[in-house]
């Protein structure tokens, strides 16, 4: 049942305030374990895990949404992957932080401009790319090998933007080069229910129910950086099933809340 337009009003009020107050845990979490950390984890994996647990309580606590993760989580939080996902709104980051292990997020530059929200990020290693500078992407996939080497995960998105519409764009093979020349298997995951959870020109947040559905790796063992193509479409297959199975998991969720 859909709350009606007053409780909306109230609850999206709360809600806002509630995640300026999550941004700011999620820079204090992240600055304050990076105090500690920084001389032996250059790889910034806890101070990157304890922001984005933070930042956790921002779906947890909020009374419109209904956040979960299915599926076989690595066993091995320090195995290295380049993680790929669809993109459906400004709502994914609250929805993935949501899942049990750490990744760097490959993201736009003008994020890390957000007071607090960017701060932590930046403390966090997530790395920065300006999207419409060629180079700059190419330096950050770089970026995105040292973290690789460091033993820490990537999160890129292969759409390279949003869709406009429910139909997932295609996915570009730079994270799929980078995983085969990094000797690291591809993790995909599938987002369901962000779409319009933060609906564009107005300040209501729409009551949601989302989900992020976990694969199985994808071995890049024997490939060269000439089947990254091929490599992009398998794993765009993937992706689009995982998506579906996210999809019926909240529809189930739903029909039995």
């Amino acid at each position: 049942m859909r709350p009606d337009r007053s409780l909306t009003v109230l609850f999206s009020a709360f809600a806002w305030v509630w995640m300026f107050v999550v941004f700011m845990l999620c820079f204090f979490a992240s600055f304050s374990v990076w105090l500690v950390t920084a001389p032996f984890d250059r790889g910034r994996y806890w101070a990157g895990f304890a922001g984005r647990k933070a930042g956790s309580l921002a779906s947890l606590v909020n009374p419109l949404w209904t956040f979960s993760w299915a599926g076989p989580a690595p066993k091995d939080p320090r195995k290295p992957y380049v993680v790929v996902t669809n993109h459906e709104s400004s709502a994914d980051p609250f929805l993935l932080a949501r899942l049990p292990f750490e990744m760097k997020y490959l993201s736009k530059k003008s994020l890390f401009k957000i007071p607090f929200f960017g701060w932590a990020m930046y403390f966090a290693g997530d790395i920065p790319v300006d999207r419409g500078d060629k180079s700059d992407r190419g330096a950050a996939l770089a970026r995105c090998a040292v973290v690789l080497r460091r033993k820490v995960s990537v999160l890129i998105f292969p759409e390279g933007t949003r869709s406009r519409t429910a139909e997932l764009l295609p996915f570009r093979h730079g994270p799929f080069r980078l995983a085969i020349e990094c000797g690291v298997d591809v993790l995909p995951l599938g987002i369901s229910g962000t779409r319009g959870v933060i609906p564009k020109g107005t300040w209501l947040l729409s009551p949601s129910r989302a989900c992020v559905m976990i694969g199985e790796p994808v071995s890049t063992a024997g490939l060269t950086p000439d089947d990254a193509p091929a490599l992009a479409e398998r794993v765009f297959v993937i992706v689009s099933r995982l998506r579906a199975e996210a999809a019926a998991k909240v529809a189930l969720d739903a029909a039995s809340a």
